[in-house]
């Protein structure tokens, strides 16, 4: 018997089937090939066709079937991942009334900015944790103000995973942990936050059925079976965004445990039972997985946008242009790179530096003394020191870390990196081999609330390596103050 989970990306959608019992990784693939279409009407937009993610679940599905060599009908439920904060509105046939407004669109941060203002801190993070921000209920009221006659034939709104969970059943439905990603979850009374949405003036009955995550949330219908080739009558028992379901992906899922995801972009998320923050910008905070009234579990989120993609840029620049070759240079360099410091925040706002825009710094270069190799690996130390950074603002607000777990397919393969980032927090980094879309399908068997087994299973399955922090804490702890220094610098400018 088998599990099917996806994860829908931004820039492709994923799939892998697993063995029901063991867990084991049988076949995973994505679609497209190359990377899916994002539209941008106006700058600093962001748009995917919702029908376009169902298209590549419907390919992905039938040839993870066949090139896996897949009896369907031993196909026993589903998990779905997806790209966070992302809003899909659909009509009462089901069918999408605009483009979704994905994650990465800024066109309502003034919306989020002003309500935040007007409702007020005490409440915003009293009730909500965050502010309403960017997030998909500010989204909506951008909707109702600029386009009312879509706003007009809006049946529901949702996540992109509720979105793929409609065409596989037919069902409206939604997930407390979803809701949260919205900034649409009041964690003091456990219920939809509709005070904010009748501050924007939208209907609260838009708002889709609420269902436990980890339950038969609704089942596969003859139109979902035919277009993708599962069983029909299989149930959806899971859903999560992309990071919290990382995060079950890496058995993250009790108070302390950190997951640590090094792409283009950088992600440290603490899971903590603590439900007070006092970051409303810097942090955002979202119902974990497991949340529930009884175990109220949250997931402390804090995003770096400079990271992996400062180190694609050197791959693409220098000489070397490969990774393998830049690596071997940085790893000749003794630690501190000589003095030489990057940093590395060259992608955009930095919402940790209160949406200041830093920009990617070479400092400290000697023309004469240094080279390549320092370049590389003040790259590497650069990135690590803005994770531990990061880490720092959030145990300043009431987070623990405990341990770390990362995936194997990111930023912290590198010893330097990952050896930086141990040796500095004091803590261990345990390497995974898994994927979101492995642990959405491994998840979707996760009925029996067994956290603990489920965790187990990771561990025996996927554990690949643990990096310790080193004895030498003295000469990374120099070249994190010297960092740190240039980093003020710029900050204070």
């Amino acid at each position: 018997m088998y599990y099917i989970g996806y994860d829908i990306g931004s820039s492709s959608v994923k799939v892998a089937i697993v063995d029901a019992k063991t867990g084991t990784s049988l076949i995973t693939l994505n679609e497209p090939t190359n990377e899916m279409e994002i539209v941008a009407p106006q700058q600093n937009w962001a748009e995917q066709d919702p029908n376009m993610w169902w298209d590549y679940i419907c390919k992905a599905t039938k040839r993870a079937i066949k090139e896996g060599n897949i009896d369907a009908s031993k196909i026993e439920a589903i998990g779905i991942s997806y790209q966070m904060h992302g809003l899909v509105v659909v009509d009462d046939e089901g069918e999408p009334l605009r483009n979704s407004i994905i994650w990465c669109d800024s066109r309502a941060v003034e919306i989020g900015n002003k309500a935040f203002k007007a409702l007020g801190e005490e409440k915003c993070m009293g009730n909500l944790l965050n502010s309403p921000g960017n997030f998909t209920a500010s989204k909506l009221k951008w909707v109702r103000d600029n386009e009312p006659e879509v706003y007009a034939k809006i049946h529901k709104y949702m996540l992109p995973g509720d979105f793929i969970a409609l065409k596989l059943t037919g069902k409206t439905n939604t997930t407390k942990n979803g809701l949260s990603e919205g900034m649409l979850w009041d964690y003091k009374t456990d219920t939809v936050a509709n005070w904010l949405l009748e501050y924007y003036d939208i209907d609260t009955n838009l708002t889709p059925k609420i269902v436990e995550n980890f339950s038969n949330q609704s089942t596969v219908n003859k139109s979902g079976a035919n277009a993708t080739g599962l069983p029909e009558g299989i149930p959806v028992t899971y859903r999560a965004g992309d990071q919290p379901n990382n995060a079950l992906s890496l058995n993250v899922f009790n108070h302390g445990e950190v997951a640590a995801t090094g792409g283009t972009s950088g992600v440290v998320y603490a899971v903590t039972k603590q439900n007070k923050s006092k970051e409303p910008l810097r942090i955002n905070h979202f119902a974990h997985v497991n949340y529930s009234k009884k175990h109220p579990n949250l997931g402390k989120l804090l995003n770096i946008n400079g990271a992996g993609i400062q180190y694609r840029w050197l791959k693409d620049n220098l000489a070397s242009n490969s990774y393998e070759a830049m690596n071997a240079k940085a790893e000749v360099v003794p630690v501190g790179s000589e003095g030489v410091s990057v940093l590395p925040f060259g992608n955009g706002a930095e919402r940790m530096f209160n949406n200041k825009i830093i920009g990617t710094h070479f400092c400290n270069l000697n023309l004469n003394t240094h080279s390549e190799g320092h370049l590389c690996r003040a790259a590497l130390e650069g990135i690590a020191f803005s994770f531990v950074y990061g880490m720092d603002i959030l145990k300043a607000d009431n987070a623990e870390i405990k341990v770390i777990r990362a995936g194997n397919d990111n930023l912290f393969r590198s010893e330097i990196l990952s050896n930086s980032v141990a040796t500095l927090i004091g803590h261990e980094i345990e390497i995974y081999n898994t994927t979101g879309a492995v642990g959405a399908a491994r998840a979707a068997g996760l009925t029996d609330g067994d956290f603990k087994k489920f965790g187990d299973n990771i561990t025996a399955n996927d554990h690949v390596m643990t990096y310790k922090p080193l004895g030498n804490k003295a000469s990374y702890e120099k070249a994190y103050q010297n960092w740190k220094t240039q980093l003020e610098t710029f900050l204070n400018k």
